[in-house]
C-alpha cells in the first residue's frame, strides 16, 4: 500500500472508528497503542526528534525564562543526545527502541520546544526529511497554540495529505491565572483559537494537560476535561506536575513554597478526568516522568507501571470507563 492509500485508510478509520472499539477490547479508556494498532495493523512507536527549536517565552518574544517547570532535556530523549541530522536521530531512536520492543513502524515525533516556531520553508524541509525515512509511517508535532499562523497550518495540512499527522497543542490548563503563574506567555483564548483554526485540516488535534498545578482545585482540573470535550479534542496527554532540577519550579520546591500532588489524589483525578472525555478521544498518556538525574519529585511518578495499574484498579473499583460522565453535545441544554 502506498503512502497516500495508507493515509486515506487511516483517516477513514479515524472518522468511522471501525476496528477501534476499545470497550470490546476490554479497555477502560481509548489508549494510544490500541488506536495505532487499529490504524496500522501492528505496534507503532514514537521516535523523538530534536530539530533545535526554541520557544517564544524563552527567546523574549512573549516572555523570558521559559515555563517554570521546563527543562526540555528532561522531557525528551532526543535533547539529551548529541544532535545529528533528522534522519540520524531517527536511526538512533529506532535502534534504542528496538532494544525494548519488537516494532518496525514509527511515528516521527518532533518533541522538545515549539516545533512550529520557525519559517515555513525550514519547517517543510524538516518535516518531509523525517517522512522520507522508510520506517516512518506518520508524524506527531508538539507545539504551542500561539505559534500556528495560517501559513503554518497550511503546511501542516500539506503534511497531513501524505501521512497520518497528530498536532499536539500545549493547553496545560484552561485557567489563565495558572498560565500566568507558569510564565506561559499566552492565555487560554490562544488555545481555543488554534483549535478552531485547525479544525477540518485533516490532522488529528491533540492537547497536553497538566494536573496538580498550584492553586487549582479538583473542580478546576475537571473543568479542563469538560473544555476538551466541548472543543472536541481528538487526543490528550495527561500528566502530573513534577519538578526537575535547574528550573524556577525547583527553586519553589526548595523554598517550601510548592505542594505536589500525592499519588492517590492523582489517580482519583485522572479517572475523574477521563470519565468526562468523549469515547472517541484518544488518551495518549496518563502519567509523566523524567530521568532520575534530572528529577526532584514527587517520587511516586517515576514508577509508571504502578501508576498505570493504580488507575486501572480505580476504574475497575468503580466499574467505570472513559465517557462514563461525558454529556454528548446533542443533549446539552
Amino acid at each position: 500500500m502506498n503512502v497516500r492509500a495508507l493515509f486515506m485508510s487511516a483517516q477513514q478509520l479515524f472518522a468511522e472508528k471501525k476496528g477501534l472499539n476499545w470497550e470490546s477490547a476490554g479497555l477502560r479508556y481509548f489508549a494510544l497503542n490500541h488506536y495505532l494498532r487499529g490504524i496500522f495493523g501492528e505496534r507503532v512507536q514514537k521516535v523523538s526528534i530534536d530539530a533545535g527549536f526554541t520557544c517564544p517565552n524563552v527567546d523574549g518574544t512573549v516572555a523570558k525564562g521559559g515555563c517554570v517547570f521546563c527543562d526540555n532535556r528532561s522531557f525528551s530523549p532526543s535533547r539529551r543526545l548529541p544532535r545529528n541530522g533528522v534522519l540520524g536521530q531517527i536511526d538512533e531512536g529506532i535502534r534504542r527502541i528496538k532494544l525494548r520492543y519488537k516494532v518496525d513502524k514509527f511515528i516521527a515525533y518532533f518533541q522538545p520546544a515549539t516545533n512550529t516556531y520557525a519559517p515555513v520553508e525550514r519547517l517543510r524541509a524538516l518535516y518531509f526529511e523525517a517522512l522520507s525515512h522508510p520506517a516512518v509511517v506518520g508524524m506527531a508535532i508538539g507545539t504551542r497554540p500561539d505559534c500556528v499562523p495560517e501559513e503554518v497550518l497550511d503546511l501542516l495540512e500539506e503534511v497531513a495529505a501524505t501521512t497520518h499527522l497528530s498536532v499536539e497543542y500545549g493547553m496545560e490548563t484552561m485557567h489563565d491565572r495558572s498560565l500566568d503563574w507558569m510564565n506561559r506567555g499566552h492565555h487560554h483564548d490562544a488555545f481555543i483559537d488554534a483549535v478552531e483554526r485547525s479544525r477540518g485540516r485533516r490532522f488529528q488535534i491533540g492537547a497536553h494537560v497538566m494536573l496538580g498545578l498550584p492553586g487549582e482545585s479538583h473542580e478546576d482540573m475537571l473543568a479542563g476535561a469538560r473544555e476538551l470535550a466541548r472543543l472536541r479534542i481528538e487526543a490528550v496527554k495527561i500528566h502530573n506536575l513534577y519538578v526537575v532540577k535547574n528550573t524556577p519550579l525547583a527553586d519553589e520546591l526548595a523554598a517550601g513554597k510548592l505542594e505536589l500532588m500525592d499519588r492517590a489524589d492523582y489517580v482519583r483525578t485522572v479517572v475523574d478526568f477521563i470519565e468526562l472525555l468523549p469515547p472517541e478521544c484518544v488518551v495518549e498518556r496518563i502519567s509523566g516522568e523524567a530521568p532520575p538525574d534530572y528529577f526532584l519529585g514527587p517520587a511516586w511518578c517515576l514508577d509508571k507501571p504502578a501508576i498505570r495499574q493504580a488507575i486501572d484498579n480505580e476504574f475497575a473499583r468503580r466499574d467505570s470507563r472513559q465517557a462514563a460522565n461525558w454529556t454528548p453535545p446533542s443533549v446539552v441544554d
